[in-house]
């Protein structure tokens, strides 16, 4: 073995048993994301599967001998693993149904139709007519054509685009409340199997129509050392995170209790909008629950829950559009910026500024 392939196979060893070592601690964790954490766990093992095999290749093993008939290939299966990874992890009830078993199907087929090209050398004797019909164009669609790679990156960029939708109704999702900074890391790990993904087809598309489909140097060897250091990388941002609760306490809301919280916050947005209760530079949560006739917790829950602000963010809010409002009229114009935010129900300059600064990310002078 020349050097290079040394290198290769100590790279791509080094990845598969990364991940298989992680796909068993992640298989057997049992922390709050226990079901996610093991479908994270089977990604990590079909990429340590599909590394293996590579590796196997540079040894002259698994061309057209009998691991080619027994290693069977599992490309589909990358982008609903990753799918229902997101999906259990951001949903706190999440069970695992027969419905969700339908997004492998492409994987069920995929495998039927890899073992049926791949007995096709049990008939061929070089010549054409010694396979069927199907045989013959299945065997030239699926082993000289990218097809097979091609589905996988759409598989991969159709699932990523619908776990990046789960996410973030998750996200805002009111009875859901999950800690944003816990979940960042799964957002990286879409974003880099959507690069990666990228990569992939661009390889694929320059070998195949400049080198004839036949350049493993150029395309083939670079994205499994990228799946090498994908799966490295993967596992030990699964292990770090395996106990780890995305969900605040009492994560969950009830419908009884969410439908009351709503009514509350209705009740809220009505009194800041028709009786102008954030004029009022001394209102407090308390303040504004005696005059709701509304106990002082469901006040901040119904903001935390429902309308995601703190009160006085939710207070100042209406002031500064007031502030604008009268910033709008002609007549004011003789008046301060300082003045106009008093009526506004501002306290003090300081709180005015800092408000602004806040809730538009601009100075108080850009409101003019």
């Amino acid at each position: 073995m020349e050097v290079w392939e040394v290198l290769l196979v100590v790279l791509l060893c080094a990845g598969a048993i990364q991940g298989i070592t992680f796909w068993i601690i992640l298989w057997r964790s049992q922390g709050p994301h226990a079901l996610a954490n093991r479908f994270l766990a089977a990604i990590l093992f079909f990429f340590s599967y599909r590394l293996i095999v590579e590796t196997m290749k540079i040894f002259e093993l698994g061309r057209y001998d009998f691991w080619y008939h027994v290693l069977l290939e599992y490309n589909w299966i990358y982008g609903p693993l990753l799918y229902l990874f997101v999906l259990s992890y951001v949903r706190p009830k999440f069970k695992l149904e027969r419905i969700h078993l339908l997004h492998f199907l492409p994987v069920i087929i995929e495998v039927i139709w890899s073992f049926f090209i791949k007995s096709q050398n049990f008939y061929w004797d070089g010549t054409r007519e010694s396979l069927s019909w199907l045989g013959y164009w299945g065997y030239v669609v699926w082993m000289h054509y990218p097809t097979m790679f091609v589905i996988s990156a759409t598989l991969i960029i159709i699932y990523a685009r619908k776990s990046v939708k789960v996410l973030n109704e998750a996200l805002n999702d009111p009875q859901i409340r999950i800690i944003p900074e816990r979940v960042v890391w799964i957002k990286r790990v879409i974003q880099v199997l959507l690069v990666f993904t990228a990569l992939y087809l661009i390889g694929i598309g320059i070998d195949y129509f400049f080198f004839s489909y036949n350049s493993n140097l150029f395309y083939g060897h670079p994205v499994f050392v990228g799946m090498a250091a994908i799966t490295y990388w993967m596992g030990l941002e699964g292990f770090s995170r395996r106990n780890e609760d995305a969900f605040r306490s009492n994560a969950t809301v009830s419908d009884k209790n969410l439908d009351q919280l709503q009514q509350v916050a209705d009740k809220i947005t009505k009194a800041m909008e028709e009786q102008q209760l954030y004029k009022d530079p001394e209102l407090s949560v308390k303040k504004l629950a005696d005059l709701l006739d509304t106990k002082s917790y469901l006040i901040t829950k119904a903001l935390n829950v429902v309308l995601k602000t703190k009160f006085s963010d939710f207070v100042n809010g209406y002031r500064i559009e007031a502030v604008k409002t009268l910033l709008s009229d002609p007549k004011n114009e003789q008046f301060t910026l300082l003045s106009l935010a008093f009526d506004a129900g501002f306290n003090s300059k300081a709180s005015f500024n800092r408000a602004v600064k806040k809730i538009t990310g601009k100075s108080p002078s850009a409101l003019k």
